[in-house]
């Protein structure tokens, strides 16, 4: 099939929401000038860069109650958040999160997580969770929307970086221990389990020779 994302697709649900796969779930903690905490996964995430290591991940709906959601008035306003990794262990909890909850509610309570210390910022991190990234904003990017669609980009650099030491062996992170998980679209996650290895190839000056 072919189709225009601007006119009807014809299937049950969004295909484009699936065909960018799996995609990496930034689960971000911020906190508000009044020090309420927020905790909401976003599937538009990504690394960025190496020096210095960038993220961004991007929200394109609104608040139920109006205005723009939690964590990016919270990151605007307050200049700091946590990148949380989500793992098998985590899924329920993290999905727990997605709930449109009214401003006030505290997401680490309402999924019954526990809150670890952050380094560098004021908000917390999700004990439990083995990766932890640490940041501070950057800038957001306003993307063309279609109302009521608000699409921004949220851009922050990586200043503290927590790794659990169960995960790391020789120097090097296991994957198999860490278990993270990538969203599919739809309802849809699957978890990191099959791992393969391919090492980068060097271009022989011998293949510009005809």
């Amino acid at each position: 099939m072919f189709y225009k994302p601007s006119e009807p697709h014809g299937m049950r649900h969004n295909p484009f929401n699936a065909l960018v796969v799996p995609r990496p779930i930034g689960w971000i903690s911020s906190m508000d000038v009044d020090g309420n905490v927020n905790l909401a996964p976003y599937s538009f995430f990504n690394a960025l860069s190496y020096t210095p290591p960038h993220v961004m991940f991007a929200a394109s709906g609104h608040h139920e109650q109006g205005g723009v959601k939690d964590t990016v008035h919270n990151v605007e306003t307050q200049g700091e958040f946590v990148v949380n990794m989500v793992t098998l262990e985590l899924v329920e909890a993290m999905n727990a999160t997605s709930v449109p909850a009214p401003h006030e509610v505290d997401e680490f309570a309402y999924a019954g997580l526990q809150t670890e210390a952050s380094e560098m910022v004021k908000p917390p991190r999700v004990a439990g969770s083995p990766v932890h990234l640490e940041c501070r904003y950057v800038q957001t990017t306003r993307l063309p929307s279609i109302a009521p669609a608000d699409n921004r980009v949220v851009f922050g650099e990586v200043i503290g970086i927590h790794i659990d030491d169960r995960v790391i062996e020789d120097g090097m992170v296991v994957w198999d221990k860490l278990r993270p998980v990538g969203r599919l679209g739809y309802l849809d996650y699957s978890p990191v389990e099959t791992i393969m290895t391919h090492a980068r190839p060097k271009w022989d000056e011998g293949n510009d020779k005809g």
